[in-house]
């Protein structure tokens, strides 16, 4: 019996570890489609859900949604076999799909520096899920730690939506901030939603959890969208990919009580690779080739909080959640 547990859940784990991977290159993809159709969207549709009205009728951008759904999918597989702790943080390798993506289209090069930021991703990354063991975890919480996960969340990003009205230099920056937090609690929402789907449609249906998914994921794509909109993608792209991992992994711990090493040398084991992975990420989300902008006018404005339309011609290559 013992035995086939074990090998159930060495299942589970490769399940969890290649669904999250393909959600990473869908993700990559989808932000490439969708920062083309958003930047070139009225700033007066910016965090309103106007601005998804507009892009409905962008074919770019509902192949990137098509793409996004998809990878969702794959998400949604992979929390239902995995904890928070192993798949968010996988999600990350979306840039390491990104880099060869976008030297393919622009027709650049991968230089050293992007390959050591690379390399602080997978090995920030390596070193976190090792040292952290991350065990399964309760796949669901009491209506109160809910209602309290609900507040410890989106209290913070109202505060980054006010303070993106207030500092137009610091929205995209803002935005993709309250989006990855957005997105680490849509993804709690996600792990439950699958684990009742497991109990049967019934049980699915008859809950809120995969009903509250639907308001939650559509505030995070406002956000997100909007981020993208308002300035380069190197702006937004950086902070949306550290975020939602770290958000996620908190949760986890705190809220779904999966459990990580405890040892004095694990957890600074743990830290220390975070700290690698978080600035691998901040690193590569910058390079050229995953956020190719153009430095014309409507670049400098949005830059200098203008509030200029963004040009069309603007494109980008990178991945995202």
């Amino acid at each position: 019996m013992s035995g086939r547990r074990a090998a159930a859940g060495y299942r589970a784990k490769v399940i969890a570890v290649v669904a999250s991977l393909l959600a990473a290159l869908l993700y990559a993809i989808a932000s490439v489609l969708q920062h083309r159709s958003a930047v070139a969207a009225p700033v007066r549709h910016s965090m309103r859900p106007g601005l998804l009205a507009h892009l409905a009728v962008q074919p770019v951008w509902l192949a990137g949604i098509a793409a996004d759904g998809l990878a969702f999918v794959m998400q949604f597989i992979a929390l239902g076999h995995g904890p928070l702790v192993v798949v968010q943080p996988l999600l990350v390798t979306g840039l390491l799909f990104a880099l060869p993506l976008g030297a393919v289209v622009s027709g650049g090069r991968v230089h050293g520096g992007e390959l050591w930021a690379a390399g602080a991703v997978v090995v920030g990354l390596a070193l976190l899920l090792g040292a952290a063991n991350p065990g399964t975890g309760r796949q669901d919480m009491a209506p109160i730690s809910w209602l309290i996960l609900g507040l410890a969340t989106l209290v913070p990003v109202g505060i980054l939506c006010l303070a993106a009205g207030r500092w137009r230099g610091a929205r995209p920056a803002l935005l993709a901030t309250a989006a990855g937090v957005v997105y680490g609690l849509t993804a709690a929402l996600a792990k439950t939603s699958a684990h009742l789907l497991g109990r049967g449609v019934g049980h699915f249906a008859g809950s809120w959890q995969p009903w509250a998914l639907i308001p939650g994921g559509i505030l995070g794509m406002v956000l997100c969208q909007s981020a993208f909109q308002a300035g380069t993608l190197k702006a937004s792209l950086p902070l949306l990919t550290a975020v939602d991992p770290l958000v996620s992994i908190v949760i986890g711990i705190v809220a779904f009580h999966e459990q990580v090493s405890q040892h004095p040398l694990g957890v600074a084991l743990e830290i220390s690779a975070g700290a690698v992975l978080v600035l691998g990420v901040l690193a590569l989300g910058r390079s050229p080739l995953i956020a190719l902008d153009d430095e014309g006018p409507a670049s400098e404005g949005v830059a200098a909080g203008a509030g200029q339309t963004p040009g069309s011609e603007r494109s980008a290559h990178g991945g995202h959640r």
